[in-house]
């Protein structure tokens, strides 16, 4: 089993690139990235959220804080695949997660509070967050497409580009596989800088070539206005099933 890292201290900048655009910074990326231990794969999250999704609409408000909880998973798992319990925090800009790892199974006992956990810091942080909103439950799944590199000097910057973005707010079970309704328009990717320290000038360079230029997005709030777009949640169901 790969090692994996518990907790990211980091700024995280996205970008939403054309073909042409990545293809240039794919380029530009040569000589200065490499390919890590996860370079193509499929991702699959489980976000939690209350019955009136109180974390994303908070999210959604841009506030100085902010957090989310998910269940993570690389390609579409068994019930005993490696599954990661995810705390993403959002401070003044900078991104902070904490995860631990678990069977599938057990990952879902302990959300569900069937499982008490092994009492860790970590634990203690995810129980804490479980305890303050007392109701939270599978909300949306969100799968797509990773190519992941990492810098030959400076193995902390990460580039990730994401495509093939969709959601489902019915059959949250991240066995059923990665589909449901695009995130993005075609031909579109979702590509993020996550950055330990300051941006390098060849980075900078990369992306003025390509007119690559920053903004906000977030794939768990753009897929919530979709399926808001889409009536009441019996709509909804009815709509997808």
């Amino acid at each position: 089993m790969a090692k994996y890292k518990k907790c990211f201290q980091r700024k995280e900048v996205k970008y939403i690139l054309d073909a042409a655009q990545q293809q240039s910074l794919m380029s530009a990326f040569e000589t200065h990235m490499e390919a890590d231990e996860f370079f193509e794969t499929d991702i699959c999250n489980l976000y939690y959220d209350t019955p009136d999704f109180r974390l994303i609409r908070r999210s959604l408000e841009k506030p100085v804080y902010k957090e989310k909880l998910r269940l993570r998973t690389y390609g579409v798992p068994g019930e005993n695949d490696q599954a990661f319990i995810e705390l993403k925090k959002k401070v003044y800009g900078v991104v902070y997660k904490r995860r631990v790892a678990l069977p599938l199974w057990r990952a879902m006992d302990y959300l569900a509070g069937k499982d008490p956990g092994d009492g860790g810091q970590l634990f203690q942080e995810l129980d804490w967050v479980l305890d303050y909103y007392g109701n939270l439950q599978p909300a949306m799944v969100i799968s797509y497409r990773r190519e992941s590199l990492k810098g030959i000097e400076d193995p902390e910057l990460r580039v990730t580009f994401d495509s093939d973005i969709c959601w489902r707010q019915n059959h949250l079970d991240l066995q059923e596989g990665a589909w449901g309704q695009p995130v993005m328009q075609p031909g579109q990717c979702l590509m993020e800088l996550k950055i330990p320290n300051g941006m390098p000038m060849w980075l900078t360079d990369a992306l003025t070539q390509a007119r690559a230029y920053p903004g906000s997005f977030s794939k768990y709030g753009k897929a919530y206005r979709e399926w808001k777009k889409c009536g009441t949640p019996q709509e909804v169901l009815r709509h997808y099933a």
